[in-house]
């Protein structure tokens, strides 16, 4: 059978690669044709378009690349139509994969959606939108299955692929990755800026003032594979600071505290059982925009799992260098760190455990057979 699926950024690309390789267990036949990253291509199928080359963050940077977005939607349905799936699966990135599912429905194409859309935080109008376009959702957090009940549509939660993917890792040998990367035996502080240019921009320069106030750790970036080390070290200057490209997970594994963009790291890195600061600045236009729309008491996954602060977040102009310095040597005392522990095992069993990929895979498979 033919699969088209279509991933946004580097997680989807992550989910998506897991997906594939157990849709090829469940159907040798498969015939996959995607819109993904490196991990995917990697696990086998045909790429159409690389994520990277529409990484656009916020209302306004949309809005200024507007022509671009909607040329790849318009290229995507011809390719949909020409390659003529028997059912195409959606990814998160609910921008563009909205507006393709509203289009595929249209023309009869199965549509299935792995990761929802994050309707529960802002415009739940989306809702009915989804309930006509999407025939399967599954979901991926706790809370989602009540909150579509809410609206009489049936979803079917699946856990969360990042257990998948933290455990089935490989782990890293700490002595020979120090030595690898010319680390040092000092305690870490991971840098997880995002993987945009316009976050990484804004968040890491703020990040890297603390160095000199923290000289008994090391600081170390961890570089998204979406972006070259040219474009860190414009911003990185003369500082002392390590950097890591693509090994997140290996070096969150061995970190004592980080520092993490919102987004899906900040759930990683609670996997990872690493203490943490959560940060968000985005463009003050995209900023005022989504304090409009966003309805949500917090703006981390480890908060809105756990529906209390868990983590701490400093968001747009309280992401400074001197609330960040208040706040990470919080996390580096024991007695609060002991704390964190704590709730990050309660925050792992609410997701649901092991299969998160392969639970979706089989359903897909087995409804099409």
């Amino acid at each position: 059978m033919k699969y088209y699926i279509i991933a946004g950024e580097a997680s989807g690309d992550l989910h998506g690669s897991n997906l594939m390789k157990t849709l090829y267990q469940e159907d040798t036949n498969a015939d996959i044709r995607f819109w993904g990253g490196d991990l995917m291509q990697a696990a086998g199928g045909q790429i159409v378009s690389h994520y990277k080359e529409r990484a656009f963050m916020g209302f306004f940077e949309v809005l200024m690349n507007l022509s671009k977005v909607l040329g790849f939607i318009k290229f995507c349905k011809k390719d949909i139509a020409i390659f003529n799936p028997d059912v195409v699966v959606f990814i998160d990135n609910s921008g563009f994969n909205l507006r393709v599912a509203k289009w595929a429905k249209e023309k009869g194409f199965r549509t299935n959606y792995y990761i929802s859309p994050q309707v529960w935080a802002s415009r739940v109008s989306r809702v009915e939108a989804i309930k006509r376009d999407v025939d399967q959702m599954f979901v991926i957090l706790p809370f989602e299955k009540a909150f579509y009940e809410k609206y009489n549509y049936k979803v079917q939660f699946v856990g969360h692929p990042l257990i998948d993917a933290i455990a089935d890792r490989k782990q890293v040998d700490e002595v020979a990755f120090k030595k690898e990367h010319n680390l040092t035996n000092k305690p870490i502080i991971a840098l997880l800026p995002g993987s945009r240019k316009q976050e990484i921009t804004k968040m890491l320069s703020v990040m890297l003032s603390l160095i000199e106030d923290f000289s008994e750790y090391q600081f170390v970036i961890a570089g998204a594979p979406s972006q070259d080390l040219s474009f860190y070290q414009k911003i990185i200057a003369n500082r002392k600071v390590s950097f890591i490209n693509n090994k997140t997970y290996d070096l969150l594994s061995i970190s004592y505290v980080a520092l993490v963009a919102s987004g899906t790291a900040t759930l990683e890195t609670a996997l990872f059982k690493v203490p943490q600061v959560v940060c968000y600045k985005g463009g003050n236009i995209s900023y005022q925009i989504a304090k409009r729309i966003i309805t949500l008491k917090f703006i981390s996954l480890v908060n809105l799992i756990m529906d209390k602060e868990v983590v701490k977040e400093l968001i747009q102009n309280d992401f400074n260098s001197k609330n960040l310095k208040t706040e990470l040597t919080k996390i580096l005392e024991e007695s609060h760190r002991e704390k964190l522990f704590l709730e990050y095992f309660e925050l792992e069993k609410l997701l649901g455990g092991k299969g998160a990929s392969e639970k979706v895979a089989k359903q897909i498979v087995s409804y099409l057979k």
